[in-house]
């Protein structure tokens, strides 16, 4: 597969917003996706936002295998970081709520101090597609900050009031500039936090295809239909297995490859295939 590079115009400014806003912000929330949580982090973030009260929120946790995600959050806490698992559609937010108030303590007791009741802003970061606006929303409790399954769309900072006393900032998804760790940069293909236009999606609905039969070999095939004494050492073999075993297939009963890529790749995203980490730990 060729080289994946994505970073839009829009990311640059971003960038600068997010400077200019962290003096304005008492603790920052990270989201990444549970099924790829090393990958869906970007250093930059963690860099530009040091020496903020930081909350690691690995979301969508709905769509990860639990027992990963149990073994990724005992690795964050003992790094060090407060973090807990969610899901943006339709989990619980007491816990989120009470890590907030745990890590925005000091500055709401030094205010108080001063007699002041101290309005909390936090600024809510992550890459693009992991869910930064579903988020919000869920904590709002409505559908205040525009939201999509598709990288890209939140393009400006947005203030979100959340209570008298709690007040969420909205902010782009960033990518790195340069995508250095090109296995890392497909895990992020495969999750839809690069657009698919500017890649070959066959090419890359073929390569997840593999990367799912080396973790989940029962759930792919059963999902596609594969035939079990088929060899699929090969993406477009395998996004043409897909074709056979599910009938997507054309005139003269051809592999119609253009729309598997676009099933496999949407019903993956969707947890359709099944609760698969695509990103161990010890990977």
């Amino acid at each position: 597969m060729p080289q994946i590079n994505w970073y839009p115009g829009h990311m640059a400014k971003s960038r600068r917003l997010l400077q200019e806003q962290l003096r304005a912000v008492d603790a920052v929330v990270e989201l990444c996706d549970a099924r790829a949580p090393r990958a869906t982090r970007n250093p930059d973030l963690a860099h530009l936002t040091r020496g903020k009260a930081r909350i690691l929120i690995l979301n969508k946790a709905d769509l990860a295998d639990d027992q990963e995600t149990a073994r990724w959050l005992e690795y964050y806490r003992r790094n060090g970081l407060t973090a807990l698992r969610f899901n943006s559609n339709g989990g619980k937010t007491k816990d989120v709520l009470a890590r907030i108030e745990a890590a925005t303590r000091p500055a709401v007791e030094r205010a108080a101090a001063r007699g002041v009741k101290k309005t909390v802003r936090l600024m809510v970061i992550g890459i693009p597609n992991v869910g930064k606006s579903t988020f919000i929303n869920r904590l709002h409790g409505s559908g205040i900050a525009k939201a999509s399954d598709r990288p890209g769309v939140t393009r400006s900072n947005q203030w979100v009031k959340i209570g008298p006393y709690l007040e969420l900032l909205d902010t782009p998804g960033m990518l790195p500039p340069r995508m250095d760790d090109q296995d890392g940069a497909r895990l992020l293909a495969y999750l839809g936090s690069i657009r698919d236009q500017i890649m070959d999606t066959e090419e890359l609905a073929g390569q997840l295809m593999l990367h799912l039969l080396a973790l989940k070999p029962e759930a792919v095939t059963a999902r596609f239909k594969l035939a079990t004494d088929e060899s699929l050492a090969d993406p477009q073999l395998a996004v043409e297995a897909a074709c056979k075993g599910r009938g997507w297939l054309i005139s003269g009963g051809r592999p119609d490859t253009d729309r598997a890529a676009a099933l496999i790749l949407d019903e993956f995203r969707a947890g359709k295939v099944g609760r698969i980490t695509i990103q161990p730990l010890d990977k």
